[in-house]
Order: structure tokens, then C-alpha cells, then sequence
């Protein structure tokens, strides 16, 4: 990986909750517009990674930079989607959508282009003025999905968004998520104890230990897509990461 094709470069992390160490000098890089799956068991510390990168956590070693730079929330534009549905309740669609550009002090202008486009993205013209408790699950993770993609962020980090829906859903969103990346170039880092979903989305998996969590190995994914669950191929990356990891 060419030093200047690298996004994302985590060097010696370790991170220490008083006594318990938690990330262990983990180190790994990530190129620029990659779909990178973290997987490992429950608990090993996936989200603790992503707390650290957003600098909700303080490092107890170590370094992690972005475009060779110290992470600096005023300087990078990151997104994060978490597990829980993190739509405003208070705010409409449309409102909930166009929030992160408001943040950010775009033009009114530019706000209404982005948010028109990434709401023709994904689907919700006709909920514009819908509330959050009006909408399903699948719909919320739209609204969430699409304010983070209205804000282009440079790094888009996905701690286990799809874990509370069922399979059907999971995969409509999950499809709807790749064509967002291609369109965007946005560089992912995806959190899911879900193997399946692991390797229907990367191009890369990290597998993880469990505590003191370390990177037990890197897997290579060359699938092309659409990627089809039943396939020879995909059944072997998944029984892989499965042999490799084998926490229940």
C-alpha cells in the first residue's frame, strides 16, 4: 500500500480501561475509498477502536492518524453510525437529514443540492415531513445513512447499524450502503459480529482476538459484486473467518 493511497494509519494502539487492557498494540492501515469489516467476539473491543479513532477515548499508547495527521475532529470530516437509532426525534426527515450540514455552516443553497441528493439516494422523497416514531427500523437507518452521507465525510465509521433488523432488511440496507460507497468513494470502517455481513460488504476483514484484542489475521476479499450468499467462494471466506474465530 503506497504511503499516499493510505487513509486511515493505526500504529501501536493500546488502550487501557485503569488495570484492563483492552486493545492490545494493535497496528493496521487502511487505504483511501476501502470498505474495511472489523470482526471479532462480543466484548473484544471493535467499538472501543472506533471511540479511540473519533477521540471519545483518550490513547494509553500508540497513534492513529488520518492523511498522515494527528485525528482533529475540526480538520477531518468523519461520520459515525451507530447500533442505535440516532435520528432526532424531534426533527423531520428532511430536517434530520440536512442537520450535520447545518452544523457545518454550508450555504442554504448547497444544504437543499446535498440533501436532495442523497435523499433520492436512498428512497425517502415521500417522507420528508415524517417524524422519526412515524418510520420503521429500515426507514430510520435511511434517515441516519443519508445525513451522513449528505455531510461527503472523508471517513465513514459503522459501529454494528444493522444488528437489531431482520435478514431482509439487513440485506436491502446493506446493498443500498455498497452503492452509496461506489458513488461517494467514501473510505468505510464497518463493526459487525456478523460474518456473514462481513464478507457480503468488504474488501478487507480484520479478525480480532478476544481480550487483550489483538488482529489475528487479515483476510483479502476479491468477491465481485453483487455477491451472492450461496456461492462456493463466499461460503469459504465465511467458514474462515468463522474457523478463525469460533467465540460461542
Amino acid at each position: 500500500m503506497s504511503e499516499e493511497n493510505i487513509k486511515v494509519r493505526v500504529t501501536n494502539l493500546t488502550k487501557k480501561f485503569g488495570d484492563l487492557l483492552v486493545l492490545d498494540d494493535i497496528s493496521f492501515d487502511v487505504k483511501q475509498g476501502e470498505f474495511l469489516c472489523i470482526v471479532g467476539p462480543t466484548g473484544c473491543g471493535k467499538t472501543t477502536f472506533l471511540n479511540s479513532l473519533t477521540k471519545l477515548y483518550d490513547l494509553t499508547a500508540g497513534e492513529i492518524l488520518i492523511n498522515g495527521e494527528p485525528v482533529d475532529l475540526k480538520k477531518h470530516n468523519i461520520a459515525y453510525i451507530l447500533q442505535e437509532y440516532s435520528a432526532f426525534p424531534w426533527l423531520t426527515v428532511e430536517e434530520n437529514i440536512k442537520y450535520g450540514l447545518k452544523i457545518k455552516k454550508f450555504s442554504a443553497e448547497e444544504i437543499q443540492k446535498r440533501a436532495d441528493e442523497v435523499i433520492e439516494m436512498v428512497g425517502l422523497k415521500d417522507y420528508l415531513s415524517y417524524y422519526p416514531d412515524q418510520l420503521s427500523a429500515s426507514m430510520l437507518q435511511r434517515v441516519v445513512i443519508a445525513r451522513a452521507f449528505a455531510v461527503q465525510p472523508e471517513l465513514l465509521l459503522m459501529d454494528e447499524p444493522y444488528g437489531q433488523l431482520d435478514v431482509s432488511l439487513r440485506f436491502k440496507l446493506e446493498d443500498e450502503l455498497i452503492r452509496l460507497w461506489k458513488k461517494t468513494g467514501t473510505t468505510v470502517i464497518f463493526i459487525t459480529h456478523n460474518i456473514e455481513e462481513a464478507v457480503y460488504l468488504s474488501e478487507r476483514i480484520l479478525v480480532l482476538t478476544n481480550k487483550p484484542t489483538k488482529i489475528k489475521k487479515e483476510i483479502n476479499n476479491p468477491l465481485p459484486r453483487p455477491r451472492d450468499v450461496t456461492a462456493e467462494d463466499f461460503v469459504a471466506i465465511r467458514n474462515h473467518v468463522t474457523d478463525l474465530i469460533k467465540w460461542w
